[in-house]
């Protein structure tokens, strides 16, 4: 990182013995790509500069006055209302009509018979892949118009945001993390990830000031972060105006995270142990868990043993305690199922043929190198065929969650092998309606929970008046088939409509990115995400 940045004086290198065995033997652009991208589920994104590509420059052209959807069926996610024959009228950036109303002289008329019309979709856990050539234009193409960066390793996402917002760059709209915050000692090698690691309550509040005064929106807090060093965070971010986002640490309970205001718990691992007729002792053995600096595989495989435990004992009068304290107090649960489908079923999952061509073959050889060395190695058959089991139960657990009304976001960890940026989304919404959801409740987390969620509801989650116009046309009716959701004609973002010509364009652009040589990175090869401690 560079010493030079605002928030970053006094940040120090840990060095560690260990760091050197998970990337034995990697090559430099392998260790690189590892640097900036998730490695399991966290990770971080792949960034450097660039230019505008066509179809991004033409996409962001100034948009016509007004323009009309016409003959559109409007979707209301929150009711599951269906309005057919309605026009949406936009000027600017937002929505001015919706209804049977007529099209004002001069406006532009997109005839959009047999469409649906739904708010723009968020994915609201992604640790963006490759140069904003890359992941910003496969978002939108895949009808997303809001992201929630869950790890920022590299100011230039900040940026990324920042242009985005400005107008100059077309993307998504982003919501950014600190650089992720963990305990001494974390799971990452320093080769991997830059991670901020705390080992007391000083060194905690020094990292969200740090991460405050260098641009992050919320705090991302981590698996290993002890009690004094989490209440810490949560107290500090309080001070300076941030939320706590990110996983539920080891050392306390899923109902102390969410009555210490934590506002989001991602993933099952950490909810999952506090539903357990053997509470008691699987606590006992997540407290026993030994991990040296950066040994996240022997945490995974130690953690996934404790899990198997909690799995098969789970209670039911336990988790309506667990869950109506979520529910109680709006913590949203990001189930990552995305996530867990690849690696609870790592032999058996692989990346989508149809997609390789959106990643370029550094980032595919390295999904590989992660599954194999951070998730497969060293287990038993005992705990490859206990692994497989798990992913039934997350199914089952998702359910459950449902059931007890507990609030849901829509996540990927987009940077997980085998995701790929945008249609990762459309994969989780499968999955949450797999679960047990019904594809209103899959668009729900995805459209209004994230807008309620991240207070701005009076602007985006659904379609109507005075609404920010993003947007996504489909083919057919989500409400019936949730894999409707892939069968996307047209998006639009902020006012601004990309035509079906124009997202197979940036589709086409992206597959032509990921060809090239690579961008110039902004540091050397792992020269920027060493884990630092906060002075």
């Amino acid at each position: 990182m560079d010493k030079n940045l605002p928030g970053t004086g006094g940040l120090r290198p840990l060095t560690t013995g260990s760091a050197q065995t998970i990337v034995r033997g990697m090559n430099s652009s392998r260790r690189q790509f590892l640097a900036h991208t998730a490695a399991g589920a966290v990770g971080a994104a792949v960034l450097a500069g660039g230019t505008f590509t066509t179809s991004t420059a033409s996409a962001l052209v100034k948009p016509p006055k007004i323009t009309a959807l016409t003959n559109v069926t409007v979707i209301d996610v929150a009711t599951g209302r269906r309005d057919r024959n309605q026009t949406v009228l936009i000027s600017g950036e937002r929505i001015v009509g919706v209804g049977r109303i007529p099209v004002p002289r001069g406006a532009v008329e997109i005839d959009l018979s047999g469409k649906y019309v739904i708010p723009g979709l968020a994915d609201m856990h992604v640790h963006s892949l490759g140069d904003e050539h890359v992941s910003p234009p496969l978002y939108l193409a895949n009808g997303l118009t809001l992201v929630r960066e869950m790890a920022a390793p590299d100011p230039i996402v900040y940026d990324w945001r920042d242009r985005i917002e400005a107008g100059t760059l077309l993307g998504p709209r982003m919501v950014v993390a600190s650089p992720i915050i963990d305990g001494d000692p974390t799971l990452w090698d320093p080769n991997l990830l830059h991670v901020l690691v705390v080992g007391d309550a000083a060194e905690a509040r020094a990292a969200v000031q740090q991460s405050k005064a260098g641009g992050a929106d919320f705090i991302k807090v981590y698996s290993r972060l002890n009690k004094e060093s989490y209440a810490a965070v949560i107290d500090e971010a309080r001070k300076q105006g941030l939320t706590v986002h990110g996983h539920g640490p080891d050392e306390l309970t899923s109902k102390e995270v969410s009555n210490l205001g934590q506002r989001s718990i991602e993933h099952i691992h950490s909810l999952g142990l506090n539903v357990s007729t053997r509470e008691a002792e699987v606590r006992r053995m997540v407290r026993a868990i030994s991990v040296e600096t950066g040994d996240y595989n022997s945490w995974f495989r130690q953690m996934h043993a404790i899990e198997w435990i909690a799995a098969n004992t789970y209670s039911p009068a336990r988790a309506a305690d667990v869950f109506g304290t979520l529910r109680r107090n709006r913590t949203r649960v990001t189930p990552t199922l995305t996530m867990h489908n690849v690696l609870d079923q790592i032999d058996y999952t692989q990346l989508d043929p149809n997609l390789k061509k959106y990643l370029s073959e550094d980032s595919i050889g390295t999904y590989d190198y992660v599954i194999q060395n951070l998730y497969a190695a060293n287990r038993t058959a005992e705990e490859i065929s206990h692994q497989k089991q798990m992913w039934a139960w997350r199914q089952r657990f998702v359910r459950e969650l449902f059931a007890h009304d507990v609030p849901i976001l829509a996540g990927t960890d987009t940077g997980t092998p085998y995701s790929v940026p945008g249609f990762a989304l459309h994969d989780e919404l499968e999955h949450l309606v797999g679960a047990g959801a019904t594809p209103r409740q899959a668009l729900y987390a995805a459209t209004v929970e994230p807008a309620k969620f991240l207070g701005l509801s009076r602007d985006l989650g659904s379609v109507e008046p005075r609404k920010i116009a993003d947007l996504v046309v489909l083919d057919a009716d989500p409400l019936t088939d949730i894999r409707n959701s892939r069968k996307i004609h047209t998006v639009v973002t902020r006012g601004r409509v990309i035509s079906p010509a124009q997202r197979e364009r940036m589709l086409a652009d992206v597959e032509a990115a990921v060809k090239a040589p690579p961008a110039a990175q902004a540091l050397a090869a792992g020269g920027c995400c060493g884990t630092v401690r906060p002075a």
